[in-house]
């Protein structure tokens, strides 16, 4: 019995030294050498793996930025154009600065402007009530109010207002990381530049419906009318399906759009001075006025420099 146990432990471990040897065999052959400036770029990193520069975490960034060789694609929302740059030091490359960008929030439904046609009990959860239904109200398009935005936020820069219902972004702490923007299904929040002093213009709706329909389910939707796409002297504003959108690299924050939108669903971000509508309005009177003035001299120029049309000689009738 006792010479049985004995060889019993002499064969496993026999057994456990051949096999630690073919591991490390096996091992040592098919070693993959590892670039070490990966590790170097990754102390750099600020270590949040939040995944907002569309890698798994800052290691993968990482080995992505050392094999590509340039960081064209590659740019850490968290650590900002600081880390980029400690970043370009470490690969001995340059690091081309971007514009910061934010979290805004699509969205008028207050609980005053868009009345509740009918009330959730279940899981307070966006995803799970959008999966249900369409929400409490009439707008199809809209927040449902139940934080998963705030939840999946790791910097706490999202919170729920208790008056609106709606989530509202802290700038000081937001880092564009976009991870509020991909938990909400309604695709309410949007990731955009924060403009020149952090000023911006953006039209908080994203209701796709027609414009009556849109009005009925909430006072203050975007309801397609154009009236800001015809003012805007910049091309800045498109209309299509029925919702208004500002591309903030042509906008020049002149607050036009704003001063004629007729539901107020244009949101002005950061602006020093309160908007003079009335003096915008009147601005905008004017402009039109010359053109139309400038267009009228201009077909009476054209008209007046055109040749005269030759006079139709009557050609006698034979009787």
């Amino acid at each position: 019995m006792t010479s049985a146990i004995i060889w019993t432990i002499v064969i496993l471990t026999v057994l456990g030294v051949v096999l630690a040897m073919v591991l490390f065999l096996v091992a040592k052959k098919f070693k993959v050498e590892e670039d070490p400036r990966i590790d170097e770029v990754e102390k750099v990193m600020p270590g949040a793996n939040c995944g907002g520069c569309g890698f798994a975490g800052c290691r993968a960034f990482a080995q992505s930025c050392v094999e590509a060789g340039n960081l064209d694609k590659n740019f850490c929302p968290v650590g900002g154009n600081d880390t980029m740059k400690k970043v370009a030091a470490v690969l001995g490359i340059e690091a081309v600065a971007k514009a910061p960008m934010v979290a805004v929030v699509r969205c008028n439904g207050t609980c005053q402007n868009r009345p509740t046609t009918n009330e959730y009990d279940g899981l307070k959860s966006c995803r799970v009530k959008a999966s249900l239904y369409s929400g409490d109200t009439g707008c199809a398009f809209g927040c449902l109010g139940c934080g998963d935005c705030v939840a999946a936020c790791q910097f706490g820069a999202i919170s729920m207002n208790p008056e609106t219902g709606l989530p509202v972004v802290d700038e000081e702490k937001c880092t564009a990381c976009g991870k509020c923007a991909a938990a909400c299904p309604k695709q309410v929040i949007e990731i955009r530049l924060k403009g020149p002093r952090n000023m911006r213009l953006y039209v908080s709706c994203i209701n796709k419906d027609k414009g009556p329909v849109a009005k009925k389910a909430c006072a203050a939707a975007c309801i397609g009318c154009g009236i800001c796409a015809k003012t805007c002297t910049h091309g800045a504003i498109t209309v299509e399906n029925n919702v208004a959108y500002i591309d903030p690299a042509k906008c020049k924050l002149c607050r036009e759009c704003e001063a004629m939108c007729p539901t107020e669903a244009i949101h002005a971000v950061n602006f020093p001075k309160p908007l003079d509508k009335d003096a915008v309005k009147a601005r905008i009177a004017e402009r039109n006025k010359k053109a139309k003035e400038a267009a009228a001299a201009a077909a009476e120029a054209a008209k007046a420099a055109a040749p005269a049309a030759p006079e139709k000689k009557e050609e006698p009738k034979n009787e």
